[in-house]
């Protein structure tokens, strides 16, 4: 069943993909997205955490990516319990300019790429926090490419959500894939 869904998934048009916002309102819902726009790879090597002038930051494609997810987000009427972020600035801007809820940040979320984290510890952090949640919450989790694949084995794109469950076997299954445009 999951295969026959996703190979339906890989034969729509990306347009009808991205338009699907209603399966974000699925209670128990894990939704994962990659940050928005953000030119180049990786940061900087002054790179700090607090400092956002140190890092690779949205750009004005991705700040315009970031308001209007949030446009469609609210247009469906999706809402959501929790709001995790990534302290990374472009993954806390991302969160912050969908404008759909208090946001909340959570370091297992900050990115591992070109050794700044720890892979396996940080995974296991975000899903005990999933796991933890009542059955029913939804939550969103705003990262990066890192941390999404880690949890889900796919890659997303930028700004790309992940729609996923909980397996009840302390993982997620990815369910469906919403593209936003850049």
């Amino acid at each position: 069943m999951r295969f026959l869904l996703l190979v339906a998934m890989l034969c729509l048009p990306l347009g009808a993909v991205a338009q699907d916002m209603s399966m974000l309102k699925q209670p128990g819902v894990v939704a994962l997205m990659r940050h928005a726009l953000a030119a180049g790879t990786g940061d900087p090597a002054n790179f700090e955490i607090g400092d956002c002038s140190t890092q690779r930051n949205l750009d004005a494609r991705g700040r315009d990516q970031a308001r209007r997810a949030g446009e469609a987000m609210r247009a469906a009427g999706v809402s959501f319990d929790h709001i995790w972020t990534s302290q990374w600035c472009r993954a806390r801007e991302t969160a912050e300019l969908l404008e759909i809820g208090e946001v909340a940040e959570q370091p297992s979320l900050n990115s591992f790429f070109q050794g700044r984290g720890d892979r396996a510890a940080q995974t296991a952090r975000t899903q005990e926090m999933i796991d933890a949640l009542p059955q029913g919450a939804r939550v969103l989790l705003v990262g990066h490419f890192v941390n999404i694949s880690a949890l889900t084995g796919v890659g997303p794109g930028s700004g790309e959500i992940i729609v996923a469950r909980r397996d009840g076997r302390g993982g997620l299954e990815v369910v469906g894939r919403i593209e936003t445009a850049p």
